[in-house]
């Protein structure tokens, strides 16, 4: 229990989140409804007190001593659009030397980085899943860090190649997602550990809560999140010794990169119809399919827009003498991790796909297994009723006979 509530104080003064009234009121509610787990709401509701307490005690404390950007050198990949460009702009104004990877040099990511930030700014072009470009991202690196160790590296570089059911994911999805999340990254900290070492310096990954949570129809990405994740636990225990910090970051949900593009999930889309199988589409449904597709151009639409929170965080965990081991920036996912943790599946469940996306549509397989049942039901239920019928026209025959032969 002691281990449990430190956890939670841990995680509350790592997060900054602001809850809804209608949100904790349906909690509230949900939990009401849990009978079968009443017998604990008071535990919960002394960890909801704790909560607040954290929160305001962490709202109150005064900042932490940090330490100087000056004369650090960060690599951070992904830096044409979403947290990587964001970033590494502000890593440069605040005095570090950084390195930044983009897909493409003339790109408008990499244009803009050019006019906003330093000469201490050095832009590559690297594709994080191609070991060579990965190789000559490190050479380029040494030459103009000379001597000098790498401070931090930030892992930022990642996708979302589709959103669907587990099932209706094709093949490539999850390796496409794999292939970027997990061995992309892979391929970076590896190559770069030489010289982090050498600097006893950071290592800071962005991944994601669909790593550890089960959101819907994020089977294909959140497995790749997962396996990143616990490489990153394991490589923390493994670097400690060499005085390397590992830091993980799970944010709620921005709008980054193509999470907004409708044009580019629609594409998708397209890929994923035309490639399964008929008797699969068959038993799902256009109609359920292009559901999940307009629930979640709709819940990234509502996405934030401002980046802040990450970034800060990124920054945090650069320059705290102490990082800590996980971050969770931005609204909701604090409360998430909270609800997640320490109340039953079901109410954790409900409230992920609350935040989420809350599909309404069945499959055709199941509509159509669902309305015979529904009939036959109804059949039986007739059927049933004109027995009794029958059986009592009978039994009022055989009454009559008996008084007929009384009389």
């Amino acid at each position: 229990m002691r281990r449990n509530m430190r956890g939670a104080i841990r995680k509350y003064l790592s997060s900054h989140i602001s809850a809804a009234p209608t949100v904790v009121a349906w909690l509230g509610l949900t939990l009401v409804v849990e009978k079968i787990w009443s017998h604990s709401v008071p535990a919960v509701l002394g960890l909801a007190a704790l909560y607040v307490v954290c929160c305001l005690y962490s709202a109150q404390t005064a900042p932490a001593q940090t330490l100087p950007a000056e004369g650090k050198a960060v690599f951070i990949t992904g830096c044409d659009t979403g947290f990587g460009r964001a970033a590494a702009q502000h890593l440069d104004a605040q005095g570090f030397e950084v390195f930044a990877t983009v897909l493409d040099l003339s790109g408008e990511g990499a244009q803009g980085l050019r006019k906003v930030c330093s000469s201490r700014l050095t832009l590559l072009q690297v594709d994080i899943t191609q070991l060579l470009q990965v190789q000559q991202a490190l050479l380029d690196t040494k030459v103009k860090l000379g001597l000098r160790g790498l401070w931090g590296l930030v892992n930022n570089a990642g996708m979302c190649v589709n959103f669907g059911d587990a099932e209706l994911s094709l093949m490539s999805d999850y390796r496409g997602c794999m292939e970027v999340n997990f061995f992309g990254t892979l391929n970076v900290t590896k190559t770069f550990l030489p010289l982090l070492r050498q600097s006893k310096g950071r290592i800071v990954t962005i991944s994601s809560p669909a790593g550890e949570q089960p959101f819907p129809c994020l089977a294909a990405y959140g497995a790749s999140k997962a396996a990143l994740n616990l490489f990153m636990s394991t490589l923390r225990h493994e670097m400690e010794p060499w005085g390397v910090k590992v830091s993980t970051i799970l944010p709620s949900s921005y709008k980054t990169g193509q999470s907004s593009n409708q044009e580019y999930w629609e594409r998708q889309y397209k890929n994923m119809i035309q490639n399964l199988s008929p008797s699969l589409l068959e038993e799902y449904g256009e109609e359920y399919t292009h559901e999940s597709l307009e629930l979640f151009q709709n819940f990234a639409q509502t996405a934030n827009e401002d980046l802040s929170p990450v970034v800060n965080t990124i920054i945090e965990a650069l320059l705290s003498p102490r990082p800590l081991v996980r971050y969770y920036a931005g609204p909701w996912v604090g409360l998430m991790y909270f609800v997640y943790s320490y109340f039953p599946q079901s109410v954790s469940d409900k409230f992920l796909q609350r935040i989420f996306v809350q599909k309404k549509i069945v499959p055709h397989s199941l509509r159509k297994e669902n309305g015979l049942n529904a009939q036959n039901g109804l059949n039986g239920s007739r059927l049933h009723h004109n027995n009794n019928i029958n059986n009592n026209n009978i039994n009022n025959n055989n009454n009559n006979v008996d008084t007929i032969e009384k009389k």
